[in-house]
């Protein structure tokens, strides 16, 4: 029971490090158009984050506690490996700045940990491939959807004053960013969820059915709230201004694209990327500018950071299984 306990107080390490890591998603264009200050700026996005779970199902929670490794293979070890290769991937990343994926960190983490432990056999390739997908498609999915904002909006407002655009898209950036919020809270909270159901599971503490409980939800929506309290300052640069500069419209036409993409998503109980959803995002309103709009070389590096995080974060978490020593 103590060995348990601790590792469900590790995944709510790793939730709160998700929020602290992830919360240049939620902030970023808000901060980086002026609109809202930081320090309001995540206590903003926190609520939003901590009440997603009233708005959403808990598809993406099933898909991660039984869609990515078989449950019959999930010990203490697995999930001790599995929290570890993420924790430390970004952590690594949060130190440089870098905005990789922690959903795709902990979905390598359990790959790395599951195949240590049960061969490829122990993987769910369809749950997988899924989650591969979603690399590909939600960013592109958020780069259109903000480009086609951008460009309706932009013909609704051909003939308005520009003072007037900026202030309707200053108020309008409110909801935007809160609807964003709920989609982050939705989707990246229910990852740690389905880690500490499946982890109760193999405990038997969830008879014979596997559900998540309530208290479950609770916690990790509050330590994923808390863990965007505390803001991940050097990602919010990169995300907010770094890639292209950004005006409230535009703000608002990423922030919009971003939570359809991501209440897309968590409806179909898709695990998917906020950072590359954003990004995305951030990218297609830059490029509907003009295309030497976005600094292609900063939105490399980070398509980068993307390809590597899986890979990364399973070999650190394989590791972590093979020295966790933690019986079975």
């Amino acid at each position: 029971m103590e060995i348990l306990i601790a590792l469900i107080i590790v995944a709510l390490l790793f939730d709160f490090l998700n929020g602290l890591h992830d919360a240049a998603n939620s902030i970023a264009t808000i901060v980086s158009t002026r609109v809202l200050s930081p320090q309001y700026a995540v206590f903003w996005a926190a609520f939003f984050n901590f009440i997603a779970f009233l708005f959403f199902g808990l598809h993406v929670a099933e898909t991660v506690g039984r869609g990515i490794v078989t449950p019959d293979i999930v010990n203490d070890n697995v999930i001790f490996g599995a929290l570890m290769g993420a924790i430390a991937w970004n952590l690594i990343t949060w130190r440089w700045g870098i905005p990789s994926s922690s959903s795709h960190a902990l979905i390598g983490g359990l790959v790395g940990a599951g195949v240590a432990r049960g061969g490829f056999d122990a993987v769910v390739a369809s749950g997988l491939i899924k989650t591969g997908a979603a690399i590909f498609l939600s960013p592109t999915i958020g780069f259109l959807l903000a480009l086609v904002l951008v460009l309706i909006v932009s013909w609704i407002f051909v003939r308005a004053m520009p003072a007037k655009v900026d202030r309707v898209f200053r108020s309008a950036q409110f909801v935007s960013a809160s609807l964003y919020s709920l989609g982050h809270g939705g989707n990246d909270a229910q990852k740690t969820m389905g880690i500490i159901a499946v982890l109760l599971f193999a405990h038997g503490q969830l008879g014979d059915t596997f559900h998540v409980p309530f208290w479950v939800v609770i916690t990790c929506q509050a330590a994923m709230g808390l863990g965007t309290l505390f803001g991940g300052w050097r990602i919010v640069h990169t995300m907010g201004s770094r890639i292209t500069r950004l005006t409230p419209m535009q703000g608002f036409c990423a922030e919009t694209g971003g939570a359809i993409t991501l209440f897309m998503a968590t409806y179909l109980g898709v695990p998917v990327s906020t950072t590359h959803t954003i990004t995305g995002a951030i990218i297609g309103v830059g490029a509907a500018r003009r295309v030497s709009a976005v600094r292609w070389s900063v939105a490399r590096s980070i398509v980068m950071a993307w390809f590597i995080t899986i890979p990364a974060s399973a070999v650190i978490a394989a590791l972590f299984y093979w020295l966790s020593g933690l019986g079975g």
